[in-house]
């Protein structure tokens, strides 16, 4: 029998318990009934949102903080969201608009966008400043930074 996980829902922000072994087979919102996984990374500038997210979520959450003004941010985006189809639903990938959730940016002392960050049971295990372009690339880190 696999260990049942909680998977916050992007959606309705809902958590969910989903067994381990039936992330893979599209799991639905037992709220909402939308899909727990679209791999495209999920906007999180509600900071109620994102809170929920990296607190509940039982699985990593990888998220680009970018602003729509900044070139390498645009240049990354295509990437990032290639690399969500890939990574999910091992992780969650999400996205925070620093211009329009000025406070995350803050709480985590953003210096320089885009950053990756890696977020497991609640807390930043990693970061990664600047711009990465290849999809693989991105998937790799983030999977590289799972603590062991």
């Amino acid at each position: 029998m696999s260990e049942a996980l909680h998977i916050v829902c992007p959606h309705c922000q809902t958590t969910n318990r989903v067994k381990a072994d039936e992330l893979a087979k599209a799991p639905d919102c037992g709220q909402c009934h939308q899909p727990l996984f679209t791999g495209q990374p999920v906007a999180l500038d509600d900071e109620a949102a994102f809170d929920k997210q990296i607190a509940r979520s039982q699985i990593p959450v990888l998220v680009d903080f970018w602003a729509p003004w900044c070139g390498p941010c645009r240049m990354m985006a295509p990437a990032y969201e290639k690399a969500a189809a890939e990574l999910e639903p091992q992780f969650r990938v999400a996205k925070v608009n620093t211009e329009a959730a000025q406070t995350l940016g803050a709480r985590y002392n953003i210096r320089s966008i885009p950053t990756l960050a890696l977020f497991v049971g609640g807390r930043e295990v990693a970061r990664q400043p600047g711009a990465l372009t290849n999809p693989v690339q991105i998937a790799q880190w983030a999977k590289a930074q799972l603590p062991r």
